[in-house]
């Protein structure tokens, strides 16, 4: 075995151990002696569409341990620059350190003087993702953001995953209300409209994916991104459980 491939498996070692365990489970048990392994289910629901007037996204707050709900009130929205943020889907911990390991290199790179684009961003996540493919990371997340100033920007929007992919589109939705909320975007999606109709469509997608997807639900988050940064434009408790 070469020294590179042996450097590769001992980093991916202690990568697992760093995560909270002692091999290559994929299944994300939390490994307590004594007690059954609880498998830790990566349920959400996160969408995200660009329109005329930036990108309009939004996400529930619920967080699964397995078929209990370990929280109601996560934040799935991960700033990684004033113009650039990032989504959480998959496995909290993992999406959540990650999209802060992107912001501190984005802070870096733009403290030295570079300009760092949304496709920038995507590709360098993308990148370190790919390195470590096959290493139990359970990561989903849509990189969206604006673009240069108010005149001539634009907005941008990728989607990126723990295997490295990294896809460029108009709207995403992403988790495991994902089927259901696509419904509703495809439905009724256009490029050309307002922001207040926009956020409407985002949040009636996400409550139709927590009605019916039970690891999806608690607050619905909606959040506008353009050339002045983030906009958090609503918060509502999802009551669809209760009805």
């Amino acid at each position: 075995e070469t020294r590179s491939s042996s450097s590769t498996s001992a980093s991916k070692q202690v990568l697992f151990r760093f995560r909270g365990g002692g091999s290559e489970d994929q299944n994300h048990q939390l490994d307590v002696p004594g007690a059954s392994p609880l498998l830790l289910a990566h349920g959400t629901t996160t969408v995200a569409m660009v329109i005329d007037g930036g990108i309009i996204a939004a996400v529930d707050s619920r967080a699964s341990m397995g078929a209990f709900i370990g929280s109601s009130t996560t934040t799935k929205f991960i700033p990684i620059s004033k113009t650039i943020v990032g989504t959480m889907a998959g496995g909290a911990a993992d999406c959540s350190f990650w999209l802060r390991v992107l912001g501190e290199q984005v802070r870096v790179l733009t403290g030295n003087g570079a300009r760092v684009t949304v496709r920038a961003a995507a590709r360098v996540l993308a990148n370190v993702l790919h390195g470590l493919s096959g290493g139990g990371l359970s990561i989903g997340t849509m990189i969206m953001g604006w673009d240069g100033g108010a005149e001539g920007g634009s907005p941008d929007l990728y989607y990126v995953d723990s295997e490295g992919t990294r896809v460029r589109g108009s709207y995403f939705a992403v988790g495991s209300g994902s089927t259901y909320a696509y419904g509703v975007l495809d439905a009724g999606y256009q490029r050309n409209m307002t922001v207040g109709a926009a956020a409407a469509l985002a949040a009636r997608a996400v409550q139709r994916a927590a009605f019916r997807d039970a690891y999806s639900g608690g607050f619905i988050n909606v959040y506008h991104v353009n050339a002045t940064g983030v906009t958090q434009l609503s918060r509502a408790y999802d009551e669809s459980v209760l009805s």
